[in-house]
């Protein structure tokens, strides 16, 4: 029986405290991708019995993180080139308090996508859809709508963050974003003919809380 024994492996090589714990494992993360595809396919469903009275536990787990947007299979596809763009002011002990110059974040994924073969899900949708969730639930005077307004606000500031706090010398004390919208010329064939120049939409500066840098600081 010896070496038998010793030819074993995989499950069969643990002991049984282990193999109950590999279980234990493998269940939980069934169970976690259940309920994940079970709420993405109820957010993204036509309105049911079900979706309807969860509607509040649906939302709740699937903004802003897992949104789905369909709007490239939608007949009308997008048809504006939006760029969000953000500056801030520094405070450091030299040069006291100064404001940055904007810089263009969308520009920035575009570059880490253009030329990649395998480029990341951040880099292509993390900081559009959050735009898109921020502007969704701000009237054109960006005040929130709900509660989903305050959330969408923390979430680009967290993005913003994440991406200026090593990017300054000092600590960055207010940031400010804007949108730069322009829309795509018509083609030369079409008889369409429309403004094409730049419109900015600028928010207001947000003060950056302590809690964010905590948490800054904590992630590095």
């Amino acid at each position: 029986m010896e070496p038998e024994e010793e030819q074993r492996g995989g499950l069969a090589a643990l002991s049984w405290p282990g193999r109950v714990v590999v279980a234990t494992a493998v269940a939980v993360v069934a169970v976690a991708v259940t309920v994940h595809l079970a709420m993405v396919f109820l957010h993204v469903a036509p309105a049911n019995t079900l979706s309807k009275q969860q509607d509040a536990t649906i939302d709740a787990y699937v903004y802003p993180e897992f949104e789905q947007n369909w709007k490239l299979f939608a007949p009308n596809p997008l048809q504006q080139n939006i760029a969000v763009q953000a500056r801030a002011r520094v405070v450091d002990e030299r040069d006291g308090t100064r404001t940055t110059g904007w810089i263009d974040l969308s520009a920035e994924d575009g570059a880490h996508i253009r030329g990649n073969l395998f480029p990341s899900h951040t880099a292509q949708n993390e900081l559009r859809r959050a735009w898109d969730f921020y502007t969704g639930s701000h009237d054109a005077e960006n005040r929130p709508d709900g509660m989903r307004g305050d959330l969408s606000q923390t979430y680009v500031e967290r993005i913003v963050m994440d991406r200026f706090t090593e990017r300054f010398d000092g600590t960055v004390d207010s940031i400010q974003l804007r949108s730069a919208t322009t829309r795509v010329p018509a083609p030369a064939w079409s008889d369409e003919r429309f403004d094409t120049d730049t419109e900015y939409r600028v928010l207001p500066w947000w003060d950056v809380s302590e809690a964010a840098h905590a948490e800054r600081k904590a992630a590095s």
